[in-house]
């Protein structure tokens, strides 16, 4: 049985791509794809980082260009069935997903099951938490930096936007799949089980008993959380409040804050082990 299966489609509304469907809705994404257990995994460079880390298509969608450097990434599931690989001339693609397909290829994947806080955290010692991060490309671009500095985990908490919406998994240039992460279910209670497992927790806010990083960094404690919160609100008081330490990174030039993801990158930068 071959591990996939190439179709040609020229029809946009062929009932088989409702995965497909209407992806410039982000109302309708955020419901829809945790509900039916799929995420889209957009371009062949996310899908191959996907596939590494064990995860399984339900279906790929491409241009006819870009099916070559699909042949040597697809094999076939675990349930030994071949995977449907719908191919359509890029006016099709657009006409189907409302968008210009990047690099022409866009996979429907099945949502991995996510593990637990303790089982996220067993090994890890240094860790960033996403609070109610609500855009997606910070999310992404959050998650490629703590890839880029070796962050053991990351938590994002009930409000926070999806890491595997479709724009968050693009900006992340696929890094999402390699730092383990999951969903905390209760915030700013989540802290209180950070404590239990041994983390010292540091609220990255401009608070006015808050420390330098320059003084997180000269000594660090074993297992460190550090919380991130939106750049309009920042993070919430109670959060604050229920932290070890509040953090500030030291700035210049009359700057009090960052893009949460430039800040994410160099707080996780100074505190690399």
């Amino acid at each position: 049985m071959p591990a996939y299966q190439t179709i040609a489609l020229t029809d946009p509304d062929d009932d088989r791509l409702a995965d497909y469907l209407r992806l410039t809705d982000v109302a309708l994404r955020s419901k829809h794809e945790p509900a039916k257990g799929l995420y889209i995994a957009e371009s062949s460079t996310v899908l191959a980082r996907a596939l590494q880390a064990g995860h399984r298509p339900r279906s790929v969608l491409v241009s006819p260009r870009w099916l070559p450097d699909l042949e040597s990434l697809l094999g076939a599931d675990d349930t030994g069935e071949p995977i449907p690989v719908y191919v359509a001339e890029p006016p099709v693609l657009e006409a189907i997903t409302g968008f210009h397909v990047h690099r022409g290829a866009l996979a429907s994947m099945h949502r991995p099951v996510l593990p637990s806080v303790a089982d996220t955290l067993r090994d890890a010692r240094r860790v960033v938490v996403l609070e109610d991060i609500v855009d997606h490309t910070n999310v992404g671009a959050a998650m490629r930096a703590c890839a880029a500095m070796g962050v053991d985990a990351v938590l994002v908490t009930p409000s926070c936007a999806d890491p595997l919406y479709r724009r968050a998994i693009r900006v992340s240039m696929g890094t999402v799949f390699q730092v383990p992460w999951t969903r905390l279910e209760a915030w700013p209670g989540g802290i209180e089980l950070l404590h239990e497992l041994g983390f010292t927790v540091a609220a990255l806010a401009l608070d006015d008993d808050s420390i330098s990083l320059d003084q997180l960094a000269a000594d660090p404690p074993p297992r460190l959380a550090m919380v991130f919160g939106t750049e309009g609100d920042g993070l919430k008081r109670q959060t604050i409040a229920a932290c070890d330490a509040a953090v500030r990174i030291p700035m210049a030039g009359g700057v009090d804050s960052l893009n949460v993801a430039s800040a994410v990158a160099v707080a996780t930068w100074a505190t690399r082990a």
